[in-house]
């Protein structure tokens, strides 16, 4: 079977459907390609078709884009000399969308045939990048479709012409948020920001289309007539110039020149602004090629798509009855609480809200209500969306209302014995069948289990600050957690729409275990002198979201004491931390306990807004006269990270590399152009990751000792989505 089909009218108009077999959503494939150009062909050579419009089978949506298993199999599949096979296939693809955009004219705009497509709902990547080649684009008003480009938040840029074209369509500053940033629109808003040409009712799409084709429309795309200026100016015009010297400083302000997609696409942009149509499409190929043979593409592709939609679709899921949540209890209504509550609800699930004073369990509600409304004021809500969420919400102080809940979330203070104490008094009111999971960031599963009457029946679920913004949710299982235990996790982390990993129990488990080494080379290299702005500005360098030093400000420098003493106490004379302990009780005694107080490593304003660096530190901890480079700084910080990593499979408590990279990502933001710490660890490759390992642990110390496995790996020359490439098969 064909992805495309087309049918011919009595008007003489030729309908080309594409309807992807098997998929609930058009993607396009090699093959789709072949399939549509012949299409074409044979409605331009056709005497009987007036026009042709491009749309699709599929209700509601027009494409998901192109099948990034492909894309990210792309330089695999290109023969021995990639850069030519990739951009030879690619000039053939641009070949078949100019082909649609020249509608059949001869080379002085003469004869031809007009194109139109209609979208009856999303449209992204290619699924706007053919469209964009069309002479009209008609969408459906759908309040519900996206329609944009998506694709540099996965590594990539638009490489089918959709950068080339959007860019002489609406100029280079129109075109930025859409090509920079992803952005997404719904149809009325794609039509006023110049993405489509028109928004109908959605049962006369085809309709309007037709009418359009039929009424003999001029349909040469302005850069193919005389004449032709681009919007906002060329880079060599005055006003031009200033886009891109803005572009240019916005990119690397945002990237700090960390994601190759981006300057990949920044330079398609301005080179490809110089020049005709035909050449800039060449460039937009030739760096869309160079993007595809950075491994970061692929890295970043595998784990932000491929990886992340296989753990959201239950990829490591027990066999067990569907455990879909109805009804929810939440023990503690502070933060953590009422984020809980928050998601929760928006999913449709009942919640029960429970705290010890009745004034503590509304005000969690409240948060709830304080939510909706700000969504209100953006229009992202309404007040019936409100009141229905809000009215699945029962604040509590009785633990009666309880009964009926199938998953019990215990989101109280970080002390096993009020742990302990409610587990206790939860289990006496709900069914043998309910699951209770503790939210927790530190404590062990299997011992907070003890409590526990069930403890098959008991296990970790840890979310991330705030509930709901966060993506990621870390399961963990206790020494005695059940199949049905992790699969009611794992449904209700799918309900909430966030992703999720699973791990076994152990010490901060997998993301604080990874995150605390993090922060403590940053706290331990200014104990040694370093400049904190060094240390910050070297990891911002490497792609992370902020340094090791602002981002102990944000989580509190009190948390971070406290960790460290209940480490140090369960950890005896192995604790190796003592070097970071000194500045971290030192700050706390001086009340900088971060951005909460005002005062942290950084000065704030009374608005919290950040100020700079504390003048104090650098009278507590001088400059050293001799900064270290900033590839060491950047080695430091990374290798800290990593190497937990590994430890963290090693010791079997991660089952699964793709949950380690995926979940690294979206916890606390790891260098996403490198696909995460073990896709990371493949790129720089085993070898030299183990000898950089050594040297790092001459200069600084045994915490950098490269793990048992990290070496056999190097020994072998072995990557990791090598040698776990059972565990990886969806990537």
């Amino acid at each position: 079977m064909t992805d495309f089909t087309m049918k011919t009218d009595a008007d003489g108009v030729a309908v080309i459907t594409w309807d992807t077999v098997g998929k609930s959503m058009n993607v396009m494939n090699q093959q789709g390609f072949i399939d549509l150009d012949a299409l074409i062909d044979e409605a331009l050579a056709d005497d009987a078709v007036k026009g042709i419009i491009i749309t699709s089978g599929k209700e509601g949506s027009f494409a998901g884009g192109m099948d990034l298993n492909i894309i990210a199999k792309m330089k695999e599949s290109a023969g021995d000399n990639p850069a030519k096979g990739l951009m030879d296939g690619l000039m053939q693809t641009h070949a078949i969308l100019r082909k649609i955009e020249r509608g059949g004219m001869d080379d002085k705009n003469k004869g031809g045939k007009p194109i139109a497509c209609c979208l009856p709902g999303t449209a992204l990547g290619i699924g706007l990048e053919i469209p964009l080649a069309c002479h009209r684009i008609f969408a459906a008003d759908n309040p519900k479709a996206k329609i944009g480009l998506p694709e540099i938040m996965v590594g990539i840029f638009p490489g089918m012409g959709g950068t080339t074209r959007l860019t002489r369509k609406m100029g280079a500053m129109a075109a930025a948020p859409f090509l920079l940033e992803g952005k997404l629109s719904d149809p009325k808003k794609a039509k006023a920001g110049g993405l489509i040409d028109e928004v109908v009712p959605a049962d006369e799409l085809i309709a309007k289309a037709k009418e359009w084709v039929l009424s003999e429309p001029k349909f040469v795309k302005p850069w193919d007539e005389k004449g032709y200026k681009m919007p906002g100016g060329e880079p060599y015009h005055p006003a031009g110039f200033m886009t891109f010297v803005g572009a240019s400083a916005m990119v690397n302000g945002k990237t700090q020149g960390a994601f190759p997609a981006a300057k990949a696409l920044l330079s398609a942009v301005y080179e490809g602004a110089q020049v005709p149509f035909d050449t800039a499409i060449k460039i937009e190929a030739r760096w869309f090629t160079n993007v595809l043979l950075n491994p970061s593409s692929a890295a970043m592709i595998r784990s932000l798509f491929i990886n992340k939609e296989a753990l959201e679709k239950g990829a490591n899921r027990p066999e067990a009855p569907d455990q879909s949540v109805k009804k929810v209890g939440v023990m503690g209504a502070g933060m953590m609480g009422a984020g809980i509550a928050l998601v929760s609800a928006m999913a449709g699930i009942e919640v029960v809200l429970i705290d010890q004073k009745q004034e503590a369990a509304d005000k969690g509600k409240a948060y709830t209500a304080d939510y909706m409304d700000k969504g209100i004021k953006r229009g992202k809500a309404n007040e019936e969306k409100k009141e229905k969420t809000l009215g699945l919400i029962t604040a509590t102080t009785d633990y009666d209302a309880l009964k009926g809940c199938d998953l019990i979330i215990e989101a109280v203070f970080e002390d096993p014995a009020i742990k302990a104490e409610v587990t206790k008094a939860v289990e006496a009111v709900v069914g043998e069948d309910c699951i209770f999971a503790t939210n927790t960031s530190t404590l062990p599963i299997s011992d907070l289990a003890k409590a526990s009457v069930r403890p098959e029946k008991f296990i970790g679920i840890h979310f991330f600050s705030p509930v709901e913004k966060m993506l990621l949710v870390e399961i963990i299982k206790g020494r005695e957690t059940g199949d049905v235990a992790v699969a009611k996790a794992l449904d209700y982390v799918r309900q909430i729409r966030k992703t999720p990993i699973v791990v076994n129990d152990a010490r901060f488990f997998y993301a604080n275990r990874c995150i605390i080494p993090y922060i403590n080379e940053g706290i331990r290299m200014v104990a040694e002198g370093v400049a904190p702005s060094l240390i910050d500005n070297a990891a911002r360098q490497l792609g992370f979201p902020v340094g090791p030093l602002q981002l102990v400000d944000e989580t509190s420098i009190d948390l971070g004491a406290k960790i460290a003493r209940a480490t140090r106490a369960a950890m005896g004379d192995d604790y190796p931390d003592g070097a970071v302990d000194e500045v971290i009780f030192w700050m706390e005694e001086q009340g900088r306990l971060g951005r909460k107080s005002s005062a942290g490593f950084f000065d704030y304003d009374e608005k919290g807004k950040r100020q700079g660096y504390w003048d104090g530190l650098a009278a507590q901890y001088p400059r050293a006269a001799e900064q270290p480079d900033l590839i060491t700084v950047q080695h430091r910080l990374m290798f800290a990270q990593v190497l937990e990593a590994v430890r963290a499979l090693e010791e079997d408590v991660l089952e699964d590399i793709r949950e380690g990279d995926v979940g690294a990502i979206l916890a606390w933001g790891f260098a996403p152009w490198s696909g995460g710490p073990f896709s990371w660890l493949d790129i720089i490759g085993t070898p030299y990751a183990a000898e950089r390992c050594d040297q790092l642990t001459k200069e600084f110390g045994p915490r950098f000792t490269t793990p048992d496995l990290l070496r056999d790996m190097a020994q072998k020359n072995q990557n990791f989505y090598g040698r776990f490439a059972s565990q990886a098969s969806a990537a």
